[in-house]
Order: C-alpha cells, then structure tokens, then sequence
C-alpha cells in the first residue's frame, strides 16, 4: 500500500512539473529572447522632404525623435522617477514593496486605486508587448521585465523608455512632447515644464493642459511634491516651479503633425511600394510640396471659412457647467499660469453678462468680450444651420448666462494680459490644390479647415457636383466643333419633356431671357441656357470624350444636365484638367513625388514632367482667352485683385451646395471647394464668387510671390506676363451685337478666332435688326410671364 502511494505521489509530481514546464514555455512564448532586447533598434522608416530638402515628415511604425539618455536634463530624468518609479534605482525589473504598498491601499480602498507597474515593466509593455489586461501579458510583461533588467543599464532602460512612451496629442517620446506642448527641444526644459509633461504619462488625455488646465496643474504639483519627498528638490524648488507660468505652444505640435500633402504621399507609396517598405525600407521621399505656399493655402482656406461661418451666424454656447460665480471672480490668480498668444482659440467660462459685454475666464485669466466685436451673432442658427432668431442689434444678454462655456479667441495682448473677443470653429469644410500648369509639381494640398479633427482629403477624395465650373469644359469642347467665341446661341425660354424623368426646365441664375448671345458673352455671366443648348448643339458624347482627354475621369451623367456640372469631381481633378488649359492643350502628369532613394542610395523611381498634347493648342487659348474675360467682366471679378493675367471660373451647385473657383496664371493653376460633408446649403447668395473666390485670392497673392521670378535662362520674368498665344490664332474685328464682321455703322470689338473661321459676313441693319426684335420679344414674353404668376398668386 505503501508503495503505491509513493507511486502515485511521484507520477503526480512529475506530471504537475510537466504540467507547470509547459505552461512556463507555452507562457514565454513570444516574449523576446535577450540578444533582441539589448540589439533592440527602431526600424527605419520613410523620409519626406520638401522641395528645399528640409525634412516635413516620416513614416514609420517607431513614432517619435529619437534623443540619447545624455542629452535629456536631470529634472525630467528626476520628475519621472519620482511620479512613475520611485525605486526604479533598487529593484531588478518588479518591485515587491511598491506590489505589497499598492495591494494594502487597494484592500482599505476597497477598490483598486494604485498601481505598482516599474517603469522596466512599462517599457515591456510599451515596447514588447500588446496592451491586453490578462493574466497572461502580465506574467510575460514580468518575465521581459526581468530579462530586460538583468541586460540593459538603468541608463539604457530609462533611454529606452522615455524614448517610447505616449505623452499625448500624438507626441510619443519626451523629445517630441517637448516640441508638441513648449515648442522647444528636451535638452531646453526647465523643471517646471518636465514636471507637467512628466505628470501626463499615467492619463495623457485627462491631464492635458489644453484640455483641462486644472488638472494638469494639479498632476504637475503632485509631480513636485514626489520630486520633494524623494529629496530631488527642496520645497522652495517645488513652489517656486508650480509658480512659473507655463509658456504652452499654440500649435500643438504642427511641425509633426501629418499633413493632407503627407497623406496624399502615403497612399500613393503604400499602394506603389506596400506597407513593409515604406514603414521598414529606410526610403527618402523627396516631394513638389512647397512650404510657403502650403502655409497661404491653409491660412487662407482657415480665414475663408471662418468669414463664411460669421456669415451664416452664432451656433450659441458649445457647453455649460455649474459655477460659483463670487468665487471665481475674487478667487485668486494662483491657476493664472497659461502664456496666450494673439491668435489662440481657448474655452472660456461665461461668469457675468450684460447686453454690450460679457465676462469671461479662460485658461486662469478673467476678461470681458464686447458685442461691438461680434456683429455676426445677430443671426442666431442651430447646428444644422437654421435661423433659430434674428436680433436688431448685438447684444449678450438674450445669448449668454453665466456658466455658458463658449470659444473666444485672444485678438491682442495687452501688458501680458490677453484682450478676448467670441469666436467658433466653423463647421464647414474645404479644400485647395494648387499645381504648376507647365510641370504638373503639386505645391499644396490642403483637404480640410483642421487635419487633427478630420483626415479625410476632400481635396483628393471627395467627389463633389461642379456646377457651373464645369462650362468651360463644354465651351472648350465647342470650340472643336465649329463654333467661335463670337458664335451666337439664342438665349430663350427651354424645355424638355421627360415621362420618366419629368419636365426640364433650366434657367439662368438671373431669371432672365437675353436673346440671341455670343458664348464669349454666355461664358463670362455663366449663361445656363446657352450652355444647355451648346451641349445640345455638339452632342453629350462629344463633350464627354473632350472631359476625358483633358484628364476628368468621370462617371459623366450622359444627358443635358452635363451642361451645368452634374458631374462629381474632386479638386485635384479639376485643378489638373484647367491646368490643359493653361498650358497650350497639353495635359502634365500631376507630380507630387521628385524622386525616391532607398536605403542603398539608389534612385529607385524620377518623375520628371511629363506633358501629352491633348487638345488643340489654339482650343486651349480660346478657353483660356474667354476665361480671362470671366475675371475681366464676369463672376469672376474679384481674381482681378491680383493685377495680372488671370484665367478662372465660379461654380455654384443647387440650393448653395457647394462653391468653386478655379483659376489659373501662367505660373500656377489652383482650385478652391467649399462646401458641407453632409452637403446641407451653404447659405443664401453664397455663390463661388463669394465663398470660393475670396479664399482664392488670399492664396494665390501669398503663392505668387513665392515662386522664381526667374525664367530657366536665368532673365527676370514679367510679373504681369500674359497668356502665350498660339501659331494659327488670328483676331478680327466684330460687331458684339451680332457677332458679325464689323462695319462703320457698328460697335466694335476685337476676337480671336482659330485660323479660318473669322465670320465672313459682316453685320448688316437686317442682322441687327433681327437680333434686337428677339430681344425685345422676349423681354415681352417675360413680362407676361411675371403677370400670370402674380395673378396667379394673388
């Protein structure tokens, strides 16, 4: 009996330790071996660089700046200790008192209130290991805590750590938190500053300082004051530190953050080259991208739709809270620790109002916005943009009540005190490409007002109705087909009868009839009858095959509608299709990416401009000459803002769905979209010409002067160079009545005319005559028309 419990007791006994060996190895699988601790790299991503071969971004899967252990001070080497480790110097990867400690205040808590997580198991999990909360991950996360201590330095492990971890606002590592929040590098940190950003590392998005200026603050003294129980500093250093105001960046870290250009360059490489090369190759991307003229087109995109957003009227508070008025008023100035700058955006709390002022605290500072500087909340809209109610004057009190949360921003300094005026982010969205005619090099790409809130790129990906931008394709493609920038079209009353579809009836934006009309003359004050017919004229297929050699892909609506931009098209599409235009019929390839390096040095693609004849020359200039006359006397009017020969169109879609302006120089051709994601109206009268085209000019005034002033022969360039003219363009002289040769008799005007087909005949009484009886005959029609209508009203 004896002997087989003994039996028994040994075959339990090497079954269990079989049992606990392989869950031991089943458990360490994957966790890594020590040669790949200690010869643990980041891998090397992608670089992107300008067009002046300064860095502007990188892609890889180890975010962050990499900083050596000697370059990072000794307060944020200190401050992390204490708040994070405090016997990170003693324990050997797990630390047992810190478990007990935590265990013990966790029992009389009665709930889990402390961690005991070293700053080596951090690293394993940050570094190693997936973010999983098993059992399991935590045994491997002490077995790789154990490995990593018994074969790196305290030194290397710290490196290592500060290196990886997440402090917020897409900064991973301490080199770039310091530029994300202070706009300075590690090595620039005072104590007061390490203490904040070290204070971030257990909950970045609870104590951010801009999101909660109170927390942050209170997380930073606990910083100090850990810092001031370990004897790293005196108490005298922990008040005189919290004291400090805090110079925040007002740009959450821009300089990393990605771009629309950035992605727009991702995609293509991922698709071009796979996810595994670009985020492991070590590749040098070197783009078209400008960064001066990138920087216009988001600062004039940004103050474009702001205007527009005034415009449409005051949304009211974003917020409310609950608040004790007295004491926020004669509290003292202790969280007064926030450095603004003219320009910020801040969260303000509402504390008194009156209908000429409000009294407002944002960010510790306690100040008053006056509704003298805030006309447009006249207009009171919901969410959706309906007019809730209209005042007779500005005023707060119907508006605001204390404890309202509302968004001011800071218009000036004054004696180190900001002076606020309300503000609101818009709602609407936009977007702006710009491309050289001549080499097809994409300079800007911007796809929204705010990457950091929305990273679709409505500039590449957004496929939006063009509305009257697309006419010039129609009278481009007229052009082709017999007609003339002095043909006539008879401008009347138009209608198409569908049973499947119901009748179509399409007007001019005017409600006006104007008789027989040259498409010069259609062109400039965006006709829609004209160009219906003119599409009638040269066949939908014809226009469609013209739209698709110029580069616009479609899918086309094969029907009239064509006429007045039913078709969806994103920017960067339209912006290449003028660019035919602007450069003598022939299309350039879009360009965004010079040339690629691998980790070798090996050029591995060149994209050199690249240009295909697609059109007639003389097509082109034509378009282009009727174009200059939509800036010179049409929709276009204000690009004449910019004194120079300037070719462009508005579009406006129904209901004010969307607005556009393209245009282009010789130098540059660019497109600007406004419009909503949830394509609700813009608005009454916003047009292209008043919501595209003033973002447009603000742009290219900025964009202009930035390029070479220089031609490739090294002469200067005439800034106000005009539109080359092509062999096989003649011009005459024509009656701008009826499009005829001109006669003493007759007004005169001087056209272009491809060779060939200047008119023959010349403008007689009895073709004046006939052009001014269907004039007079339809102002006749319409004033019936309008009769019947207000009888029938009535």
């Amino acid at each position: 009996m004896k002997r087989i419990f003994i039996r028994s007791a040994i075959f339990f006994i090497v079954v269990f330790s079989g049992i606990l060996t392989g869950g031991y190895f089943a458990l360490v699988q994957g966790v890594p071996q020590l040669e790949e601790i200690k010869g643990y790299r980041p891998a090397s991503g992608t670089q992107v660089y300008a067009d002046d071969n300064t860095l502007i971004g990188e892609f890889k899967i180890e975010k962050g700046v990499h900083v050596d252990i000697s370059d990072i001070p000794e307060s944020v080497i200190r401050a992390i200790i204490a708040v994070e480790d405090s016997r990170f110097w003693l324990h050997r990867g797990i630390d047992y008192i810190a478990i007990v400690r935590a265990l013990t205040r966790d029992v009389v808590a009665g709930r889990i209130k402390e961690g005991a997580s070293t700053i080596t198991q951090q690293l394993a999990k940050v570094v190693f290991l997936s973010p999983d909360r098993t059992i399991a991950r935590k045994l491997k996360e002490a077995t790789l805590a154990y490995r990593i201590e018994n074969n790196l330095s305290k030194e290397e492990i710290l490196e290592l750590y500060l290196n990886k971890v997440y402090f917020g606002h897409g900064a991973y590592g301490i080199e770039m938190a310091a530029r994300a929040y202070f706009g300075k590098s590690v090595s620039e940190l005072d104590l007061s500053e390490a203490a904040l950003l070290c204070g971030l590392v257990k909950a970045p998005s609870k104590y951010s300082p801009y999101s909660n200026l109170e927390k942050a603050r209170e997380r930073q003294w606990i910083v100090l004051n850990r810092m001031q129980q370990t004897g790293y500093i005196t108490e005298a250093q922990a008040t005189q530190a919290y004291e400090q105001p805090l110079y925040l960046s007002s740009v959450r870290y821009s300089e990393y953050s990605p771009s629309y250009f950035l992605e727009y360059v991702r995609k293509y490489l991922e698709d071009e080259y796979g996810v595994e090369m670009i985020y492991k190759g070590g590749l040098e991307v070197h783009t078209t991208f400008n960064k001066k003229i990138q920087l216009a087109a988001n600062d004039a995109l940004k103050q474009g739709l702001k205007s527009l957003d005034k415009r449409q009227g005051f949304r009211g508070p974003i917020g409310h809270k609950e608040i004790d008025v007295k004491d926020e008023l004669t509290g003292d100035d202790t969280n007064e620790q926030i450095v603004l700058k003219s320009g910020d955006l801040v969260t303000a709390t509402v504390l008194k109002v009156s209908d000429a002022d409000a009294t407002v605290k944002a960010k510790g500072y306690i100040g008053k916005i006056h509704a003298k500087d805030s006309t447009w909340i006249r207009k009171v809209i919901d969410a959706e943009g309906n007019v809730i109610k209209r005042l007779k004057t500005a005023g707060f009190k119907s508006l605001l009540k204390p404890g309202d949360l509302i968004e001011v921003r800071v218009s000036n300094m004054v004696s180190d005190k900001p002076v606020f005026v309300l503000d609101q982010e818009p709602l609407v969205q936009g977007a702006v490409v710009a491309m050289e005619p001549n080499t097809g090099y994409i300079r800007a790409i911007v796809g929204g007002y705010d990457f950091s809130k929305s990273e679709f790129n409505r500039a590449v990906f957004a496929k939006r109705q063009a509305g009257s931008a697309f006419k010039p394709v129609i009278f481009a493609a007229a052009m082709d087909h017999n007609f003339t920038p002095a043909s006539l079209i008879l401008d009347a009353p138009l209608l198409y009868e569908s049973e499947e579809f119901g009748d179509w009836e399409p007007e001019n934006y005017d409600e006006k009839y104007h008789g027989p009309t040259r498409l010069r003359e259609a062109l400039i004050h965006s006709r829609n009858i004209v160009t219906v017919k003119l599409l009638e004229e040269i066949g939908v297929e014809n226009a469609i095959r013209f739209a698709r050699n110029i580069g616009i892909k479609g899918p086309f609506p094969v029907n009239l509608t064509l006429a007045l931009g039913s078709l969806s098209i994103s920017p960067l599409e339209m912006t290449a299709a003028f660019c035919v235009f602007a450069n003598g019929g022939n299309k350039p390839e879009p360009i965004s990416i010079k040339y690629i390096i691998d980790a070798d040095g090996n050029i591995i693609e060149n994209n050199q401009p690249r240009n295909t004849r697609v059109i007639d020359p003389r097509t082109a200039y034509l378009a282009t000459s009727m174009l200059e006359d939509v800036v010179k006397k049409g929709t276009g009017w204000r690009a004449r803002a910019l004194k120079r020969s300037v070719a462009g169109k508005t579009g406006t879609t129904n209901e004010y769905r969307d607005a556009w302006f393209i245009g282009y120089t010789p130098e540059l051709a660019t497109s600007v979209w406004v419009g909503f994601d949830n394509m609700r109206s813009l608005g009454d009268e916003e047009t292209g010409s008043r919501a595209a085209a003033p973002i447009w000019i603000s742009f290219m005034k900025k964009a202009l002067a930035e390029i070479s002033a220089f031609d490739s022969s090294g002469s200067v360039k005439d800034e106000k160079q005009p539109f080359p003219i092509p062999d096989g363009i003649v011009t005459g002289v024509i009656d701008p009545e009826t499009g005829l040769l001109a006669t003493n008799q007759t007004k005169k005007m001087l056209e272009f005319f491809k060779e060939g087909s200047v008119p023959t005949v010349y403008s007689s009484p009895f073709y004046r005559d006939l052009v001014r009886r269907q004039k007079n005959e339809l102002k006749e029609f319409k004033k019936e028309k309008e009769g019947e209508e207000k009888t029938l009203s009535n």
